[in-house]
């Protein structure tokens, strides 16, 4: 019964289990990729904010 509840008699198809194990190391590498380019990003935003901060510092008072 549990092997008609499946659909197949001889186990998985190790077509589809190929293609799983595909997918899933495509999954890990994008979550990879993304957890970089993250990284790089806030290494950006935070370089930016300290430029921007030095600018602020460096300009002279406005007179009233």
């Amino acid at each position: 019964m549990a092997k008609a509840l499946l659909g197949h008699v001889g186990g998985p198809d190790p077509r589809m289990i190929s293609e799983m194990r595909r997918l899933q190391q495509r999954i890990r590498d994008l979550e990879a990729e993304l957890n970089r380019l993250q990284a790089q990003n806030d290494a950006l935003a935070a370089q930016t904010r300290d430029e921007d901060l030095v600018r602020l510092q460096d300009r002279e008072p406005v007179l009233t």
